[in-house]
């Protein structure tokens, strides 16, 4: 009886080993179709798509979201992108349903408050833009503005938001005001604004902001340490800018 026993804890035991060791092979094999996208914001093309708690047809179904809708994405699996939705719903979506909106370019450096002062992740209009900026600021001994990388997100998907759906105004049909936007992507802030422009050229851009009793105020208030600015090519202005300001 008592080697029945001891048979029957050793096969239970040899099970388990063939259990765990099967859920780590398939952890492994699935590691390795694991890999990071050249973007961390997509556009949903479906107009309804459900977001599911694995890559397979086959898992279950977490929340559903609807067409141009933004998504956060932070990685691929195989043909599958790992999301969060708005709502802080995090799941799996169909990649062909998903449409990356910008490239994040080759700076990876966040800090881990997701603050970020250099600009080599800026396209070159935006950097032109960031500069001027900066330069109307030390003119009036008012400290650089830095950029945030979220922010920076944020303002390109504003900038691009305003010449997918055509309209020009600080309250988008998608996000709402600024604030909205804002606080949507979970971005923290004591103060913040918003500038926006449509213009053929980064400087006539910067000096009609300039030129413009709200839009300088915004540009010289020392409340604002970091920044965002998103340029997006448009048929109807020539360029459409949006700049955001925060204060932390």
């Amino acid at each position: 009886m008592k080697f029945f026993n001891k048979k029957r804890v050793l096969i239970l035991l040899l099970f388990f080993i063939l259990i765990f060791s099967a859920i780590f092979i398939n952890i492994s094999r699935g590691m390795q179709y694991y890999q990071t996208v050249g973007s961390t914001t997509g556009i949903v093309t479906a107009s309804k798509l459900n977001v599911r708690s694995g890559p397979a047809t086959s898992y279950g179904i977490v929340t559903q979201i609807s067409k141009n809708e933004y998504v956060r994405v932070f990685a691929q699996i195989g043909t599958w992108y790992v999301i969060q939705t708005n709502n802080d719903y995090v799941g799996m979506v169909s990649k062909q349903y998903v449409r990356l909106v910008y490239s994040q370019g080759t700076n990876q450096n966040n800090s881990s408050n997701n603050q970020n002062t250099t600009t080599t992740s800026l396209t070159e209009n935006e950097l032109e833009v960031f500069n001027l900026i900066n330069q109307k600021r030390k003119a009036a001994g008012i400290s650089s503005l830095k950029i945030d990388d979220e922010v920076q997100n944020v303002a390109r998907i504003k900038a691009r938001d305003m010449v997918e759906n055509n309209y020009f105004s600080h309250n988008s049909p998608i996000y709402g005001t600024p604030f909205n936007m804002l606080n949507s992507f979970k971005i923290s802030y004591k103060t913040a604004g918003e500038n926006i422009a449509g213009n053929s050229s980064n400087a006539k851009a910067v000096e009609a902001w300039m030129n413009s009793e709200g839009h300088r105020a915004n540009i010289l208030n020392s409340s604002y340490n970091y920044t965002g600015i998103g340029v997006v090519n448009s048929n109807k202005y020539g360029k459409i800018y949006v700049q955001m300001f925060i204060g932390k």
